[in-house]
């Protein structure tokens, strides 16, 4: 037997073309009100009856190896340690039959899907029936090197698109890729991406990241978005209370998306046909999740004593009277999330609209299939042997194969094979990737000689449009603070992003700033949200992977909020993504704005993180070598990082820098700046070197410390100060070369000479002292850390400075005690 549903094997969709983005951009903005789109749409052809039955045993085969997968990990494969393995037998099951209808029906070539996370085991058995998954990984769920808890697009071993794992941002993340797929379709004529799929748990809707993302302007009218709610009416702990579904439909269509539901299944359907099916459809929709939950939990006498109540009692009796007890727990469970036929019907709905964002609402059971379907405890329960040895009897594997693939030839086999060859086809278009030699060593930008590490970021940034090859694919994003953070210049470059061109209302007026929306704009604004613009960076920052199209994504923010999308930077840097955000302003050096916009702990996130370069300069020199550093990194797709900037508004001097550019020679300078910093200041020490002290510092307190020095020197110390351009860069280069077994450290061993690593150390920074007191641990050295332990308020600069030991005179006295202290004095 063939399999003879109609499949689409085009691979048209998978490059879209400037014909498309002309389509996308006429549609992008267009509201459901104004949507007079009047075209016949095609009517649904339900599967016939073979065809859904080879898709019912590929679904019943999802529903095995992912139970399976999950049972091997916690009860087959050797555990010496006795540590919980998890995984989530129940979760799965309920998206069984999403996952079937989706790759192995409905999805095209270009299509990304995000999984939900516990929805893991389901995503693997489907990849393993398609190919993609090599069958020694089934039994490697959770294990070291095997597939991850959830799924990752950098640790996994078959294709993932979208990690997930951080409830909440598996739906966000396919909504602002969608965006990024527009914005390259508009800037380059083609990408290989098409439609953006995410499939979330329906309490993922309580997390706050999804309304942020639903409200976001910029995602408004793309038709590329699709969003699938398993609505099984749990959460990790309980049954989700009330009847939540209509109020979240209601949320979505406010928003502007359009909103989709397959509610009942087909044998549901029929009977509320019939005469009085009605009541019973009424029964179920009125009742409250708890009780739904416990109603399928029952046998057939007991779920009809209970079902067959109320006011409509009697004609409940008459209209399920021919149902047989037996068959009636199944018909209540008949829900739409579970019926292959209306799956692809409501699917099929969906991708006719392409003017707005769609959502599905697929009702589900947690647990689908399995003995502990509906169980309000089942989220972590698993089944014991003999249920899982049950259902591989009811599924018709023997225990010697029960991993095996369908038969060759046979109709499920088959299906397999032309989904792999439609999802995955051998011949693919490479992505456009720009090489780091392409990248300039130096822009030769005037800074002036007095300036600001802000004000030097926007110049460098409003250079790179000139750069040729680059300039065309750098694209900033910032949540409502662009003219604040300096990338006017650059917006008045190259414009404002927008699917449509905009009315221009102030056309022949003066401008101080051509705020111009276009197709052709490279700045993406966005609402106040930095969930929202963290996302956004992550997924332009895999343009490269999901859209074919390098981006070279440059965000701002201010430095006190990076912790507001903290989250969401996580979550951008473990997929891999490569961008570089700007942190301005930050520290208690933004005085009059008070504690709540004075960031202390960002400095510890730049060096905590995997995957981020942080610099924090104080010349703006360094700012433009940084900047184009960071570039570099975005074009190394396997093994370059993230870049963060952490910039103030205080002007600064640049004497200082160009004495010591003369001194050690640009190229040099340029090397240690990027290394991680460099000897800002070299004081000549007496020969029994009794008198040293270093002052490390970074960022826009150097001032106060080169002041500091000058004092130090007039009593008689030597007080070299080093510029720690980059602390993360050296302590990772330190730890690295420490495990290593090497005593080479790296850049700090030049900061650090020989023959003055006895000398004491202070560190100052605009920050949490703790940030560089790991600096003592290099050599056996004594450190005095001075930095902001506690929150900010408004104030002059000076006086802030004094408030927490960072003026000159405090800084000085703090070293000439490290010095008593360390020399005996």
């Amino acid at each position: 037997m063939q399999f003879t549903g109609e499949l689409d094997k085009s691979q048209s969709g998978a490059v879209g073309k400037l014909t498309q983005a002309a389509k996308l951009r006429e549609n992008a903005l267009s509201s459901p009100e104004t949507n007079t789109d009047q075209t016949p749409k095609a009517a649904f052809q339900p599967l016939s009856p073979e065809d859904l039955a080879v898709l019912e045993a590929i679904e019943r085969r999802v529903l095995w190896l992912a139970t399976n997968i999950v049972h091997h990990a916690n009860n087959v494969r050797p555990n010496p340690d006795k540590s919980k393995v998890g995984g989530h037998q129940a979760s799965s099951a309920s998206m069984v039959t999403i996952l079937t209808a989706l790759y192995f029906y409905f999805l095209k070539s270009g299509d990304r899907v995000a999984v939900k996370p516990h929805a893991s085991p389901a995503y693997h058995a489907v990849q393993y029936l398609l190919g993609n998954l090599e069958q020694k990984y089934l039994t490697e769920l959770r294990s070291y090197k095997g597939l991850q808890a959830y799924p990752s697009r950098t640790k996994d071993h078959d294709p993932v698109d979208f990690s997930t794992g951080s409830v909440g941002l598996g739906g966000v993340g396919p909504a602002f890729a969608a965006l990024g797929h527009l914005y390259a379709l508009s800037q380059f004529g083609s990408v290989t991406s098409r439609r953006f799929v995410a499939l979330l748990g329906d309490a993922e809707l309580d997390e706050g990241s999804i309304w942020e993302a639903v409200a976001e302007e910029a995602l408004r009218g793309l038709g590329n978005i699709l969003w699938i709610v398993d609505l099984n009416r749990q959460s990790l702990d309980r049954i989700v209370p009330g009847i939540k579904a209509t109020e979240l439909k209601r949320h979505f269509e406010v928003s502007g998306w359009k909103v989709l539901e397959t509610k009942y299944g087909q044998k549901l359907q029929a009977i509320f046909a019939q005469p009085g099916g009605e009541a019973l459809r009424q029964r179920i929709d009125e009742m409250s999740n708890e009780e739904y939950q416990a109603l399928l939990r029952l046998d057939g006498p007991a779920l009809r004593n209970r079902l067959v109540r109320g006011p409509l009692e009697k004609t409940l009796a008459e209209l399920l009277a021919a149902v047989q007890d037996a068959d009636l727990p199944g018909l209540l469970a008949n829900l739409g999330g579970h019926d292959l036929n209306e799956l692809l019907r409501v699917f099929q709905e969906a991708d006719q609209e392409t003017t707005v964002p769609t959502v599905i609402f697929a009702y589900t059971i947690k647990g689908w299939g399995l003995p502990i379907a509906g169980d309000r405890m089942n989220h972590s329960a698993l089944l014991t042997a003999q249920q899982v040895e049950l259902l591989r009897e009811q599924i018709g594997l023997s225990k010697e194969d029960e991993w095996a693939l369908f038969p060759p030839g046979s109709p499920e086999r088959q299906l397999c094979q032309a989904a792999r060859a439609r999802l995955y086809p051998a011949e693919s278009t490479s992505p456009v990737v720009l090489p780091a030699s392409q990248i300039p060593a130096q822009l030769d930008v005037s800074q002036g000689s007095n300036t600001s590490t802000q004000e030097a970021f926007g110049r460098v940034v409003r250079r790179l449009a000139d750069v040729p090859g680059l300039g065309a694919r750098v694209v900033t994003t910032s949540p409502d603070v662009s003219i604040s953070t300096n990338l006017a210049g650059w917006i008045n470059k190259v414009g404002v992003f927008s699917p449509l061109q905009q009315i221009d209302y102030e056309e022949g007026g003066p401008k101080m700033l051509k705020w111009q929306p276009s197709p052709a704009g490279r700045h993406i604004e966005l609402g106040i949200s930095e969930m929202n613009l963290f996302m956004l960076l992550g997924m332009l920052g895999l343009s490269t992977e999901l859209s074919g199209q390098q981006l070279f994504p440059i965000g701002t923010v201010y430095d006190p909020f990076i912790c507001r999308g903290l989250d969401a930077l996580i979550y951008g840097l473990y997929s891999g993504s490569k961008f570089i955000i700007a942190g301005t302003p930050a520290g208690i050096t933004l005085s009059p704005e008070g504690g709540a916009h004075q960031s202390t702990v960002t400095p510890s996130l730049g060096i905590e993180l995997p995957h981020l370069l942080s610099f924090e300069p104080c010349y703006g020199k360094e700012v433009e070598w940084v900047m184009l550093e960071g570039l570099r990194q975005c074009c190394d797709r396997q093994q370059g990082n993230s870049t963060y900037l952490r910039l103030s508004t205080r002007n600064i001097d640049q004497v200082p820098f160009e004495a010591a550019l003369a001194r050690l020679g640009e190229a040099e300078t340029r090397r240690q700046v990027l290394a991680g910093g460099y000897r800002l200041l070299e004081a000549a020490p007496d020969e029994n070197r009794q008198n040293i002290v270093q002052l490390i510092t970074c960022g826009a307190i150097i001032p106060e410390t080169l002041e500091a020095a000058r004092l130090l020197q007039a009593e008689g110390i030597a007080a070299n100060v080093i510029n720690l351009t980059s602390p993360g860069s050296l302590f990772r280069q330190w730890k690295e070369n420490r495990l290593a077994g090497s005593a080479d450290f790296g850049q700090l061993a030049t900061l650090l000479p020989p023959g003055e690593r006895h000398a004491p150390i202070v560190t100052i920074q605009d920050a949490a002292s703790h940030s560089l007191a790991w600096l003592g641990s290099v050599y056996g050295t004594r450190v005095t850390a001075l930095g902001v332990d506690d929150f900010g308020q408004s104030g002059g600069r000076q006086d802030l400075y004094r408030h927490f030991g960072l003026s000159p005179e405090q800084i000085a006295a703090a070293a000439f005690e490290a010095v008593d202290e360390a020399y005996g004095g």
